[in-house]
């Protein structure tokens, strides 16, 4: 094949994954935009089905339990069926929870169902990740990573705001059907729309074997372990913020509103700074760096918070904490692509995704307690505390991996 035909083919691939990778993003941004709309309005469904607020709390764990713990064995499953057939069976559990609720009689109900919408962001969220890194050249992973995230925070942003507005104008059902109706649009789009492809990259590779993914997993590198533990470090901050602010803020006297308003500021900086602070990582020479002022800027959001009184200080605050989750997460999730074979990147994400899921239900279950006893501010400094160490131990992880790898360069040299 002469020069130019191999450049020919190669522009055309790369418009070709350009196009897919669009694609993607929208089926994400509706995924997540329907299945957030039921975000708010469940709680107060469940409470008018006589749901104690005890209960609520159960809900609401069951989805977050579910999702963290279900991210890597599904993660696993795309690994050896394929990431579309996987990401189907995701948005079609998700569909039908949310036509089950519309049928809902009492909270139990909605409790199992719940389980069932955690099961079904857990196969759809790690496989769509690694369907990203499959269709994306090393060289743009970070903006591909930055476009995708910036159409899920979207998803998660607008959803709840339009299932607030439907359920004034209409009720709390036609919610549940709208959500139930676009998400199952949504498998229809992904099913025709998308390329069955494969994980393994040549015909050489051998037939994957379950055995072989869990053994790289274990052996592959101390990169990909510290990849979760930042990302459950920057995610249990992220937990404070979700869980805690608005309870901290009403205690401060800020009024209901302008607690909205923190919580604008902080999705708005997260989703619209993700595409541009990928496009950074794949310019930048070592990714940690951007990881690093990422995680850092979420630390001292968290810790800012600890000592804010008024609305500025908290939407000072909030607005650092989604600049630095908007910097640091693309960074990872191409790290993640940089250390892990297309083999294993379904295992891979699925733990990132477990670790996402698990942090912030942590924040949750464990500072609880605290903040009764001691109050906002000793809770949110030790939440500053605990990503400072975990920041640490990812920077002390990725330097013994870089070493590693230089030192078996070393040895396969003649």
């Amino acid at each position: 094949m002469s020069s130019e035909r191999r450049t020919v083919v190669v522009l055309s691939n790369i418009w070709k994954n350009y196009y897919i990778l669009i694609i993607v993003c929208f089926i994400t941004l509706g995924c997540y935009v329907a299945s957030y709309m039921r975000i708010p309005i469940v709680p107060i469904y469940a409470k008018n089905l006589g749901a104690s607020t005890k209960m609520v709390g159960m809900i609401n764990s069951a989805f977050f339990f579910t999702a963290g713990a279900l991210s890597f064995p599904m993660g696993f499953l795309s690994d050896r069926f394929g990431r579309k057939i996987i990401a189907c069976v995701g948005l079609i559990i998700l569909s039908f929870t949310c036509f089950a609720l519309y049928f809902t009689t009492s909270p139990l109900q909605i409790l199992v169902i719940y389980f069932l919408f955690g099961v079904g962001l857990s196969t759809y969220g790690p496989t769509m990740m690694s369907f990203v890194a499959d269709i994306t050249p090393s060289s743009h992973i970070g903006r591909a990573y930055g476009w995708y995230t910036t159409s899920l925070y979207l998803g998660m942003s607008i959803g709840p705001a339009l299932g607030s507005w439907t359920a004034e104008k209409l009720d709390y059902g036609s919610v549940f059907l709208i959500s139930g109706g676009l998400t199952l649009l949504l498998f229809v789009i992904m099913f025709f729309a998308l390329p069955k492809r494969k994980t393994t990259k040549t015909p050489t590779n051998p037939p994957h074997q379950p055995g072989k993914s869990l053994k790289v997993i274990q052996t592959i590198n101390s990169a990909l372990v510290a990849c979760w533990i930042i990302t459950f470090g920057g995610c249990f901050a992220l937990g404070m913020f979700v869980t805690f602010i608005p309870l901290h803020a009403h205690d401060a006297g800020i009024a209901l509103s302008h607690i909205g308003l923190i919580f604008f500021t902080q999705g708005l900086t997260n989703a619209l700074s993700r595409a541009p602070f990928g496009w950074l990582s794949d310019k930048v020479t070592n990714r940690n760096k951007l990881v690093m002022v990422g995680i850092f800027a979420v630390m001292i959001a968290i810790l800012g918070f600890a000592f804010s009184k008024s609305l500025t200080n908290f939407v000072l605050n909030a607005f650092f904490l989604g600049g630095g989750m908007a910097l640091a997460f693309p960074s990872i999730g191409a790290i993640i692509t940089e250390v892990t074979s297309s083999e294993t990147r379904g295992i891979a994400m699925g733990g990132y995704n477990t670790a996402i899921y698990f942090g912030i239900m942590s924040a949750s279950l464990t500072m609880g307690p605290i903040i009764e006893k001691w109050g906002y501010r000793l809770a949110f400094e030790i939440a500053a505390c605990l990503t400072l160490l975990l920041t640490a131990t990812f920077l002390v992880m990725m330097k013994r991996y870089y070493l590693l790898k230089k030192f078996h360069q070393e040895l396969s040299i003649p």
